[in-house]
């Protein structure tokens, strides 16, 4: 009898809580885990076998079942406790020799690797040579764009994150990886540019995409209903995400005395961070709330600190307008998801995102370190029911047409395939000629 062998691809994403239902908020843990569960899916459901390779830290089980043909592996390093994803790398020559051990011991045959950030793409570059591997490698975050947007609010912790030393270890990873996967435009003009210097035809786009059975606009009755339920009868501005300096909260507050001098009742419900949260987390969330108390706006302000994910689309749903206000912003899997649901978006300029939007019809787009002019932007939608009603109506079409992540799982499919199959046919000529030809120069 016929058996098909499922092909299989090893996905590295190594820092954070990578998990089938992930607590998002949780330290280092948001959008990007989202990214690499939900393509792994869909991968899954167009005939992949995928495993995704993870750090295993704290008391998280070895392996864990995501999709019938999706998995994560929890390979440990560098001891228990959680690592940070700026000073991680450092433990990632072990995680990359436990990885070879393992997959060496279970005898899996990968068609690629795939990392995710730079930190698994360090991870990634030594697996990838160890186990004649094509290398994609996804950054999500550039650090000499985060540098340029961030310096402002993080010069104290400089040393901390050492921009130059991870700026130097993504180099060599864009220069090493058979491909680079920008998840913007704007993404990938940096990469090619004088930063980094990535040739242009190694780097491909593929955006981050969204559930379409989970989101998805629903009509004005039902729209009331949720509010009803969230008992959110003010005008609201809805924000979420992890807690960190690049998210831009502190310039949303600052934008939030613009709106309320024009609609009075309007609310500003900020649902960040996790279902726990670490010192510095917390440090973070007093500082914001100082700040609300002020800018004398404490009334206007509703802090949350975790959405489960069965509200989430409610949230979306009451909400009168999402707000996305990060002063640095790979890309805003949050805005995708509220602008599928209908909810008209105001989202930053500084990020990859509004390059992909058309102001006015499907979303809104200001310059968050202008409070004035963020405000002013909220305010336009709050104010104007028809540009509203507008915003609504296209949003979900736009976001239907482009982001779904069936459609993001058929482009990656499609841009990685040959580059696999060349890596493997050059692979193969390298090891006949070196053997038939053992002193002749190859490339």
């Amino acid at each position: 009898m016929f058996k098909w062998q499922r092909p299989r691809l090893m996905f590295v994403s190594t820092h954070g809580y990578v998990a089938a239902h992930p607590d998002l908020g949780c330290a280092d843990t948001g959008g990007q885990v989202v990214y690499v569960l939900e393509l792994a899916k869909s991968l899954g459901r167009m005939g992949y076998a995928v495993d995704i390779y993870t750090r295993r830290f704290e008391n998280q089980l070895p392996e864990e079942r995501v999709a019938k043909d999706v998995r994560i592996l929890r390979i440990p390093c560098g001891g228990p406790k959680f690592i940070a994803k700026e000073i991680l790398w450092r433990q990632l020559d072990e995680w990359a020799d436990n990885v070879v051990n393992y997959v060496s011991a279970t005898g899996m045959r990968y068609q690629l690797v795939n990392s995710h950030y730079w930190d698994a793409g360090y991870a990634a570059d030594n697996l990838a040579s160890r186990l004649q591997l094509a290398h994609i490698h996804t950054p999500h975050s550039l650090g000499s764009w985060k540098r340029s947007q961030m310096l402002d609010t993080e010069s104290a912790r400089t040393e901390f994150l050492n921009y130059d030393e991870r700026i130097a270890h993504e180099r060599k990873v864009y220069r090493q990886a058979q491909m680079v996967i920008a998840t913007t435009q704007q993404q990938a003009s940096v990469l090619v540019g004088d930063d980094y210097h990535v040739p242009a035809e190694k780097v491909q786009t593929l955006p981050a995409g969204y559930d379409e059975k989970r989101f998805y606009p629903i009509d004005p009755t039902t729209r009331k209903q949720a509010k009803e339920r969230l008992r959110w009868s003010r005008p609201t501005i809805l924000a979420l995400g992890r807690i960190a300096a690049n998210k831009g909260y502190d310039l949303l507050l600052r934008a939030m005395p613009t709106v309320v001098t024009r609609i009075p009742q309007a609310r500003l419900v900020l649902a960040i961070g996790g279902r726990t949260s670490n010192p510095q987390e917390q440090a973070a969330l007093a500082e914001l709330k100082c700040l609300a108390t002020q800018l004398q706006i404490s009334n206007h302000v509703q802090f949350e600190s975790h959405i489960p994910d069965e509200v989430l689309p409610d949230c979306y749903w009451a909400a009168d307008v999402f707000a996305l206000s990060s002063r640095y912003e790979p890309f805003g899997m949050t805005a995708i998801e509220a602008m599928a649901c209908g909810t008209p978006t105001v989202v930053t300029t500084e990020g990859g995102l509004c390059n992909e939007l058309q102001w006015g019809l499907n979303a809104i787009y200001a310059d968050p370190r202008d409070s004035a002019e963020f405000g002013h932007a909220l305010c336009c939608v709050l104010r104007q029911p028809q540009l509203a009603e507008r915003l609504a109506r296209l949003g979900p079409e736009l976001t239907k047409s482009t982001f779904t992540w069936q459609k993001i799982a058929q482009r990656f499919r499609t841009i990685t395939t040959e580059v696999g199959r060349e890596y493997i046919r050059q692979a193969r000529y390298c090891s006949f000629a070196m053997y038939h030809f053992p002193n002749q120069p190859f490339a």
